[in-house]
C-alpha cells in the first residue's frame, strides 16, 4: 500500500428535478422535491403509484442513435454523467497511460427497463409463454450483462486500467467510489473514473417492492410521499439516477492546478449476515463501518460536521440508522446535523449512494447543509438533528455519508477538505 491520498476532481449528477450538478444543487438547497406520480407506465394496479422520475433525452445529451440503441437507460446515464464529470475535471486523459487510467461503475438492479421492455416485446405483451427472440434489440445481450455499464463508460473515457460493476445493492454507490479510491491509493491506477447508475423504475421493480411493502404507497400529495424520519414515514419512493465522478491521486492534482471537490478520505464496507431485508435494531454493523472509516481516515468522531444518511423512509431503516450513527459518535451525535436527501430525490437504489456523495461535495463546496423535506412529524425513536424542511448555512469540513443496502450491507465513507493536515 502506496497510502496516495485520494481527491474528487469532477463531479455529474443525473437526479430527478433537474440534469446536472447545478440543477441537482439547486434542488436541494431550496429543499424542493422531485417525487410525482408515476409517468411511466400505468401505475393503477400497483400499491405504490409514485416515484422520482428523471425527464431525460439522450438525443439532447449527445448520444448517437447507435449509442442509444444498443443501451439501457441506466447505462446511457452512466456515459452522459461520465463525460461530463471528465469534462469538469480539467483533465486530458489522452496526456496519460490508458492503462492507469480506469472504471468502476455501481448498479443494484442492472439493465431493468431494457429488459422489461423487451420482455414485453417478445412475448407480445406476456401472451406468449414461449417467446420469440426474433424481436428482441440485437444488443439484448448487454442489458442482461452489468459489466456493459462499466465497458460503455471505459469506452467513452478511452480508459484501459481496472475496469469493474459493484453490484452491492443499495450500497453498490458508495462501494463502487469506494473501491476506486482504493486502487489509487495503493497504486493501482492514477486516475479513475468512479460512480453508479440506476433506472428501476419500471412494472416489474414496483411489484417486488410492492410484495414486501417496502415503498410507500402514499399518492394523494405526490411531492410528500417521501418523509425520512417522520412519524408518520411508511416506505420509501422509488428513484433513478446515476453520479459520477474523477478521482486522482491528491498531489498530482494539484500540479495540473484542478479544482478539488474533497478527499475521500476513509471507506469501509460491513455485513450483517442476518437477513436479506431485516436490520438489528442495534445498528452495530454500520457502526462498525463507520468506525472503520474514521480511522482510516485519521478523524475523530467530534470532527464530524454533517451526516449525509442513507435515510430511506422505511421504519426500521430510520431507526437503525439513528443507533448506528449515536453508537459510532456518541454524544457527539445530537450535535451534528443528519439529513436525507432520499426526501427530495427519492430512492435510486445503486445510484444513491453515488448522488449522495455529490450531495455531500457540493454541501463542503457550498458552505450548506441539505434539508430533509417533509419532515414535520417527530418520532420519538429518531430524536438527532434530522435539518427538517430548510436548508442550513454552515461551515462542512469533514463529511460522514453512510448506505444500507438488502442482503445486510452496511457501507460509510468520510470525505474531508483537501487542505487538512493529516494527524
Amino acid at each position: 500500500m502506496t497510502g496516495r491520498r485520494v481527491v474528487i476532481t469532477g463531479v455529474e449528477v443525473l437526479a430527478p428535478g433537474g440534469l446536472g450538478r447545478k440543477h441537482f444543487w439547486d434542488l436541494l438547497s431550496e429543499g424542493r422535491t422531485a417525487t410525482r406520480g408515476i409517468t411511466f407506465f400505468d401505475p393503477a394496479p400497483f400499491r405504490s403509484r409514485v416515484a422520482a422520475e428523471i425527464d431525460f433525452s439522450p438525443e439532447e445529451h449527445g448520444l448517437s442513435p447507435q449509442e442509444i440503441r444498443r443501451m439501457d437507460r441506466a447505462a446511457q446515464f452512466a456515459v452522459v454523467a461520465a463525460r461530463s464529470a471528465v469534462a469538469d475535471s480539467g483533465i486530458v486523459l489522452d496526456s496519460y497511460d490508458p492503462y492507469r487510467i480506469g472504471v468502476t461503475v455501481g448498479s443494484a438492479v442492472g439493465a431493468t427497463m431494457g429488459l422489461d421492455e423487451e420482455y414485453r416485446v417478445v412475448s407480445d405483451g406476456g401472451r406468449l409463454h414461449l417467446v420469440d427472440h426474433r424481436y428482441a434489440v440485437p444488443h439484448l445481450y448487454n442489458y442482461l450483462v452489468p459489466s456493459s455499464f462499466s465497458a460503455e463508460v471505459a469506452w467513452a473515457v478511452g480508459a484501459q486500467g481496472p475496469n469493474t460493476v459493484v453490484s452491492t445493492g443499495c450500497t453498490s454507490g458508495i462501494d463502487s467510489v469506494g473501491y476506486a479510491a482504493e486502487l489509487i491509493r495503493e497504486g493501482s491506477a492514477d486516475v479513475m473514473v468512479a460512480g453508479s447508475s440506476d433506472a428501476p423504475i419500471s412494472p416489474i421493480t414496483m411489484a417486488c417492492f410492492d410484495a414486501i411493502k417496502a415503498t410507500t404507497p402514499r399518492y394523494d400529495e405526490p411531492e410528500r410521499a417521501s418523509r425520512p424520519f417522520d412519524g408518520t414515514r411508511n416506505g420509501f419512493v422509488l428513484g433513478e439516477g446515476a453520479a459520477v465522478f474523477v478521482l486522482e491521486e491528491l498531489e498530482s492534482a494539484r500540479r495540473r492546478g484542478a479544482h478539488l471537490y474533497a478527499e475521500v478520505a476513509g471507506y469501509a464496507t460491513r455485513s450483517n449476515a442476518y437477513h436479506m431485508t431485516g436490520l438489528r435494531p442495534d445498528g452495530a454493523e454500520m457502526a462498525e463501518a463507520i468506525r472503520v472509516a474514521l480511522d482510516e481516515a485519521r478523524i475523530n468522531p467530534d470532527e464530524i460536521d454533517y451526516v449525509n444518511a442513507h435515510g430511506s423512509g422505511t421504519k426500521q431503516n430510520d431507526r437503525h440508522e439513528t443507533a448506528a450513527v449515536k453508537r459510532s459518535l456518541g454524544e457527539h451525535a445530537y450535535r451534528t446535523p443528519m439529513s436525507s436527501i432520499k426526501s427530495m430525490v427519492g430512492h435510486s437504489l445503486g445510484a444513491i449512494g453515488s448522488i449522495e456523495i455529490a450531495a455531500c461535495a457540493l454541501a463542503m463546496e457550498h458552505s450548506v447543509v441539505p434539508p430533509t423535506a417533509n419532515l414535520h412529524t417527530p418520532d420519538p425513536e429518531c430524536d438527532l438533528d434530522y435539518v427538517p424542511i430548510t436548508a442550513r448555512d454552515q461551515m462542512v469540513d469533514t463529511v460522514l455519508t453512510v448506505g444500507s443496502g438488502f442482503g445486510g450491507f452496511q457501507s460509510a465513507m468520510v470525505l474531508a477538505r483537501p487542505e487538512r493536515t493529516l494527524a
